[in-house]
This record gives structure tokens, C-alpha cells and sequence, in this order.
């Protein structure tokens, strides 16, 4: 094969994805905004977003700021500067961490759920049913999940938070010696709004993320079950690729003239 027609036709396919995303991403923020608004499913879907994934985003959090604490301490401590692991801790989590850490578990949980759910749907003709009983499937199916996900990840992502530096408060005072007065202090003394504000920020960007893509790949599926497996597969992948490409637009945003 002409190998400039297989870059070509890659380039081509790359573009016209793109176009479909954009597409789609256009009809379901004008949806979210357009009455009416599904109050019963949106709450539902935070519930299935924030309340059902705190579990596995509290404990993540958790062993995150612990280990991050000790691993901190055994560097600083070749500098002597064992008084850093406070606010590097608190820094470390709500700046980046927590926010990232729990977007991509958010996602491989979420995503992939919202992707089986529409992409069965698709596969069985329900969006199409429901376009015959004149209910937008934008409205109803995409346009929820996505108000919930920018709503209900910066609430999870603040709890993260908490619990995160909460583990390295545990391991620095209970394991590593550190006063717990002074610990504290140094926490609260180095921590300013920009730090927490900025990963709430973050965390609303990555809940609009896995909505989009959980939504978008199950709405394209096709094939059966394997589709739907295909688009599963395909929506964790593309939310975390997001979400890691979106973290350093929103850190460049806030932190770049820092």
C-alpha cells in the first residue's frame, strides 16, 4: 500500500472523529441548557457518579497521601528538610492527586457503565424508540449525565481531599514522628485557596470528560455485544487520555504565571 495514502486516510479518519465529537458535545451542552430539565434523572445519575464511587475514590485518596508522606519524608530527609512533607502533601493532593487520581478512577468506573448502559441501548433500538415516542435521547440520556458529572466531581473530588491529606497527617504523626500541632500548622499555613480552587476546577473539567465519552461512544456503538464491549473499552481509554491532556491545560491556566 502507498504509505502517504495510509496517512493519509489515518489524518482523514482522525479529522472526521473529531468533527463527530465536537458534534455531539455541541447537542448535548445545548440540551443541558434548554428546558426541560430532567431533575429526577440527573439526580440519579449523581448518585451513580458521586455517592457510589466514593468508596473506591476515598480509599485511593487515602493510601495516595499516605505512602505520598512517606516517600517525601525518605527523599527530603537527604536534605534534611523533613519540615517540607506537610505542605508538599497538602500541595501534592489538592493541586494534582486528587483531582487526577480520582477522575481516572472515576472513569474507568463511570465511563465505562455509561458506555454499556447507551451502548446497549443502541444495539437493542431503544434510542430509536425513544425518538419515535418524541423524546430527544440528548436530552434524556446525555444531557443528565453530563450536568451531573460537572456538578457531582468537584463535591467528590473536595471529599478526596480531605481523606487525602488526612493520610499523611496519619503517617507523618503516627509512624514518622512528626508534632501533630506543628504538622498541622505547616498544612493550613502553606495551603491557599488557588490550590484547592484549582483542583475543584480540574475535577469539574474531568466529570464533563467521562460523561462526553461514556455518552459518545456508547451512542455510536454498533455490533452487538462486542460493540458494546468495543465502546466500553473505548470510552475508559479516551476519558483517561483526556483527562491527563486536560490536567496540564488547567494547571498552565492557573499556575502559569506562578
Amino acid at each position: 500500500m502507498n504509505p502517504v495514502a495510509v496517512v493519509g486516510r489515518v489524518f482523514l479518519d482522525f479529522l472526521a472523529a473529531i468533527g463527530r465529537v465536537s458534534l455531539f458535545t455541541f447537542n448535548g451542552v445545548r440540551h443541558a441548557f434548554a428546558p426541560p430539565v430532567y431533575l429526577r434523572l440527573i439526580g440519579r445519575q449523581m448518585m451513580v457518579i458521586g455517592y457510589y464511587s466514593l468508596p473506591v475514590v476515598g480509599l485511593t485518596a487515602l493510601f495516595t497521601g499516605m505512602v505520598l508522606a512517606l516517600q517525601i519524608y525518605l527523599g527530603s530527609s537527604r536534605l534534611n528538610a523533613e519540615s517540607a512533607v506537610a505542605w508538599i502533601v497538602v500541595l501534592g493532593i489538592t493541586r494534582e492527586l486528587g483531582p487526577v487520581l480520582g477522575g481516572l478512577m472515576v472513569a474507568g468506573r463511570v465511563a465505562s457503565a455509561m458506555a454499556a448502559e447507551i451502548g446497549t441501548m443502541r444495539v437493542t433500538e431503544q434510542i430509536d424508540a425513544l425518538t419515535t415516542l418524541s423524546t430527544n435521547p440528548y436530552k434524556y440520556l446525555v444531557a443528565p449525565r453530563m450536568i451531573a458529572g460537572v456538578v457531582t466531581l468537584p463535591a467528590l473530588i473536595l471529599v478526596a481531599d480531605i481523606i487525602g491529606v488526612m493520610g499523611g497527617y496519619l503517617v507523618s504523626t503516627q509512624k514518622l514522628g512528626f508534632n501533630q500541632a506543628i504538622y498541622l500548622k505547616n498544612t493550613y499555613d502553606f495551603l491557599e485557596a488557588t490550590d484547592v480552587i484549582s483542583g475543584l476546577v480540574k475535577a469539574s473539567v474531568f466529570g464533563f470528560i467521562i460523561a462526553l465519552m461514556g455518552c459518545y461512544h456508547g451512542f455510536h456503538s454498533k455490533g452487538g455485544a462486542q460493540g458494546v464491549g468495543r465502546a466500553t473499552t473505548d470510552a475508559v481509554v479516551s476519558a483517561s487520555i483526556l483527562i491527563l491532556v486536560a490536567n496540564y491545560f488547567v494547571t498552565e491556566l492557573f499556575f502559569s504565571g506562578k
